[in-house]
């Protein structure tokens, strides 16, 4: 490494203070918000936190079991906004401007 490139390095420190940053604004965005939309992508943001937090930890470690476990939580997140989304059309279709409380609605 030359050291132009060892100057340049982040610690981890700055990675797990922005993952910390990252999931605590959407923890609060999914206790504030009442769109089911925004509460989605606020949960999809703590996913992502949690994903570099797994990360850094691996880097530092010179581990590579916390980026395969990236990899899974990506899965679940692909999976929780297939199925979000698609509970999220289902409400919108039943009541244009409805929110997050309003999910008793889509009971048969």
């Amino acid at each position: 490494m030359t050291p132009l490139a060892a100057d340049l390095a982040i610690g981890q420190d700055a990675y797990l203070l922005l993952g910390a940053g990252l999931f605590a604004i959407g923890l609060v965005g999914l206790m504030v918000r009442k769109s089911a939309l925004i509460m989605l992508m606020c949960v999809e943001l703590m996913l992502n936190a949690v994903s570099l937090t797994l990360v850094s930890f691996s880097q530092t470690l010179n581990d590579r079991v916390g980026q395969m476990v990236v990899f899974f939580v990506m899965v679940v997140a692909a999976a929780e906004v297939t199925v979000g989304l698609g509970l999220i059309v289902a409400l919108m279709r039943r009541r244009p401007n409805a929110t997050a409380d309003d999910v008793a609605v889509l009971r048969g």
